[in-house]
C-alpha cells in the first residue's frame, strides 16, 4: 500500500508535510512545533496511544528536565504545565559506605534546580498538545521497518501486519537509538555511524514511601552511592516514591544469587538503602537488565528529504541527565533555523547538522566522564575541594567563571562551547598555579641565598 504525496486524512494537500517516525518525547514535541507554525504533519508511533492503554515504554519512570528542555517547552507552552508535576532536585546527596550522607548543591545560585519528571506523564502531555496543535495527525500502532530517504518516505507496519508507505516533504527519524530511519541511512554511501557500549549496566529498583505515605528520603536531590567503579541513584516520582538504580558491570548484575545472597550483599555495600527496599530481592531477581550505548553519526540529515533527531541522532549514556535535553534543544534548534531560512528544508538541515553535530557529540563525551565522576569521584576530598574552589570563583567572577556543570544544566550555552571554555579554563588555573609555583620556588631560593 502506498502512502505518496496526495490528500491526507483530513483532506489537506500532503505534499508539504512531514512525516515523523517516533512520536515519543522528542517526535511528539517537534510536532507541536510543526504544527503551530503552519507545516503539516503525520506523527507516526509504533505503540498504541499510551492515554488510553497506558503508559508502557519499557525504560524509567522519570528523567531529569533542565533549562534546555525547559526552553522547548515553553515554546510550545507547556512549561508550566510540566513543572507542575516536576519535583526539583537541588542537589546530590552522597551515602557514603557506613550509611553516611553528605548534600552537595549543583549551584549557588537560588533556584538552579533539575527537575525529576514522569516520562509517561510527560509524553501523555506532548501527545495532548500535538493532537491539539492545527495540521498533525497521529497514527498510534504503526511501527517504522524502513524509509527511502530519496522519497522522503517510510514504510509502517500497522496491528494487522500490513504495511503502509507513506511519504511527504520530509521524513524525520525521531524513532530511538535503534532508529529504522537511519539504520536506512546507513547503507548510504558517506554516511557515518558508530556505537559503543559501556561495560556496564543497569537493573532498576524501588523505594516505597514510608508507612504515613511521606518520602523515605529527602526528596529535593538526586541520591548517590558512589562505590568505585559502581553506583547506585535513585530519583524521586511524584507518587513519593524512588526509582533506584543499579549502574554495575554487566558481569556483575548477570551473575546468578540467591535472594540472601543479594540481601547481605546490599547490607554490606549499601547499608543505609536496605531498610528503604522491601521488595528488593525478587526485585533484583526479576527485573531486566539494561544496556548502555552510545551511538553518533554524520551528517544528522540526508539532502533536502530526511533529518535526525534526539537518540536517532545521538544516542547518550544518562550520567549528565541530558539525554530528553538534548533531544529537545534538537527540537528547538531545528525549527528556529527553518524560521530563519523563511520555510527552506533544502537551507535548513544543512544548517542544522552543522549547528548540531558538534553539542552532540560534546555532550557524549562529557555524559560518559560524568560517569567516572559520579561513581569514582564525588565523596573525594580532592573532588569537593575542587568543587568549592569553582564555587569560589563563581561568586568573585559570576559571569566569567561559570562552573561547567552549570553551563550544561543550567543555562543554553552550546554544550560544544561550554566544553570549549572550560577546557581553556582549566589550561589557565593549571598555568597560574604553575607560574606561582615557579614564583614561590624563585621566592624561596632568592631568600634562602641571602641568609647564606
Amino acid at each position: 500500500m502506498s502512502g505518496a504525496p496526495g490528500p491526507d486524512a483530513r483532506g489537506r494537500d500532503a505534499g508539504d508535510r512531514v512525516v515523523i517516525a517516533g512520536a515519543g518525547l522528542a517526535g511528539a514535541l517537534l510536532a507541536c512545533m510543526l504544527g503551530r507554525r503552519g507545516v503539516p504533519v503525520l506523527l507516526c508511533e509504533r505503540r498504541a496511544d499510551p492515554r488510553i492503554g497506558g503508559y508502557s515504554g519499557g525504560r524509567s519512570i522519570n528523567l531529569a528536565l533542565s533549562v534546555r528542555g525547559l526552553a522547548a517547552l515553553r515554546a510550545v507552552g507547556l512549561e508550566d504545565a510540566v513543572l507542575r508535576d516536576a519535583i526539583p532536585m537541588r542537589g546530590r546527596m552522597i551515602h557514603d559506605a557506613s550509611g553516611g550522607t553528605a548534600f552537595q548543591p549543583y549551584s549557588r545560585v537560588a533556584g538552579d534546580a533539575i527537575n525529576s519528571v514522569s516520562r509517561g506523564r510527560l509524553n501523555m502531555t506532548l501527545l495532548d498538545a500535538a493532537e491539539a496543535s492545527p495540521g498533525v495527525e497521529i497514527r498510534f500502532e504503526h511501527r517504522c521497518v524502513d524509509a527511502d530517504p530519496d522519497a522522503a518516505s517510510a514504510t509502517f507496519e500497522q496491528a494487522d501486519g500490513s504495511t503502509v508507505t507513506i511519504g511527504g516533504r520530509v521524513l524525520v527519524g525521531a524513532d530511538g537509538a535503534f532508529s529504522a530511519v537511519r539504520s536506512r541511512l546507513q547503507r548510504a554511501e558517506r554516511f557515518e555511524f558508530s556505537q559503543s557500549w559501556l561495560a556496564h549496566g543497569y537493573r532498576e529498583l524501588t523505594i516505597p514511601p514510608r508507612a504515613d505515605g511521606a518520602f523515605a528520603l529527602q526528596p529535593d536531590a538526586l541520591h548517590i552511592w558512589p562505590r568505585g567503579g559502581a553506583m547506585m541513584i535513585a530519583l524521586p516520582n511524584a507518587d513519593r516514591t524512588f526509582t533506584g538504580t543499579l549502574f554495575w558491570p554487566l558481569e556483575e548484575l548477570e551473575r546468578a544469587r540467591d535472594d540472601a545472597a543479594v540481601r547481605a550483599y546490599f547490607r554490606q555495600v549499601y547499608p543505609d538503602a536496605v531498610p528503604l527496599m522491601p521488595d528488593l530481592a525478587r526485585e533484583f531477581r526479576t527485573n531486566p537488565v539494561g544496556s548502555l550505548v552510545t551511538i553518533r553519526c554524520a551528517p544528522w540529515h540526508w539532502r533536502d528529504r530526511v533529518v535526525l533527531v534526539g537518540d536517532a541522532a545521538h544516542a547518550i549514556v544518562p550520567f549528565y541527565g541530558q539525554g530528553m535535553n538534548a533531544a529537545f534543544e534538537d527540537c528547538r534548534v531545528l525549527c528556529d533555523l527553518l524560521d530563519g531560512a523563511g520555510g527552506d528544508w533544502a537551507r535548513t538541515l544543512p544548517a542544522y547538522t552543522a549547528v548540531r553535530k558538534p553539542d552532540g557529540d560534546a555532550i557524549a563525551d562529557l555524559a560518559l566522564a560524568n560517569f567516572v565522576e559520579m561513581r569514582d569521584h564525588v565523596g573525594s576530598r580532592l573532588f569537593l575541594a575542587r568543587k568549592k574552589a569553582e564555587k569560589v570563583l563563581h561568586r568573585l567572577f559570576p559571569r566569567a567563571c561559570l562552573p561547567l556543570y552549570n553551563m550544561i544544566s543550567f543555562s543554553n550555552i552550546p554544550y560544544s562551547a561550554a566544553r570549549r571554555i572550560a577546557e581553556r579554563r582549566r589550561r589557565l588555573l593549571h598555568a597560574s598555579l604553575h607560574a606561582a609555583i615557579v614564583t614561590l620556588a624563585v621566592l624561596a631560593a632568592f631568600a634562602l641565598g641571602r641568609l647564606l
